[in-house]
């Protein structure tokens, strides 16, 4: 079954979307988590018929959150749901292994994963289609020479992320 709740977070309120799983801890696995205006995110209208809304389903991860967001947790544990294309999946597994408090850009992210850097473009449309902000930190990759670019929550909340960490310190 479909679960859902909401999270008012600095970047606004979180929808945190997601699936009855027994093997995941608090038996929910994340599959979206989008915030307010996002490029191609998840909105309440999009949510299918028979979604029920359960905050108790998501108390592990607002759990994590909220100490993420306070400055008192770098690494998030929690499991996803499979989605995407196989490349998709090598991009998003790649971002998160960027630590905490530090950024990749494009063509680093390509390089980490064996590709070419030529196929950043790919690499940049593939960290576009991210269905988990935050705990899976597309906000840590940016343009050649650090330039603020693409991030589908808007270029705002990248740098509204990105200094969190700063100031927070690299692990």
């Amino acid at each position: 079954m479909t679960l859902y709740t909401t999270l008012d977070s600095p970047l606004g309120e979180l929808l945190l979307v997601g699936e009855e799983s027994p093997t995941a801890t608090g038996g929910t696995a994340l599959s979206s988590l989008s915030v307010p205006g996002q490029k191609g995110g998840v909105v309440p209208a999009d949510l299918a018929d028979g979604t029920r809304a359960d905050d108790a389903a998501f108390a592990h991860v607002t759990h994590q959150l909220r100490a993420y967001f306070a400055g008192e947790l770098r690494d998030f544990d929690l499991e996803f749901t499979a989605g995407g294309t196989g490349f998709q999946q090598r991009v998003w597994a790649t971002l998160e292994t960027i630590g905490y408090g530090t950024t990749l850009t494009y063509a680093d992210v390509a390089e980490a994963m064996g590709v070419p850097r030529s196929s950043s473009r790919a690499v940049g449309t593939a960290i576009g289609r991210n269905p988990l902000l935050v705990v899976r930190p597309c906000h840590r990759v940016v343009g050649a020479k650090g330039a603020m670019t693409g991030y589908a929550g808007g270029v705002e909340r990248k740098r509204l992320l990105l200094d969190l960490e700063a100031r927070r310190g690299a692990a």
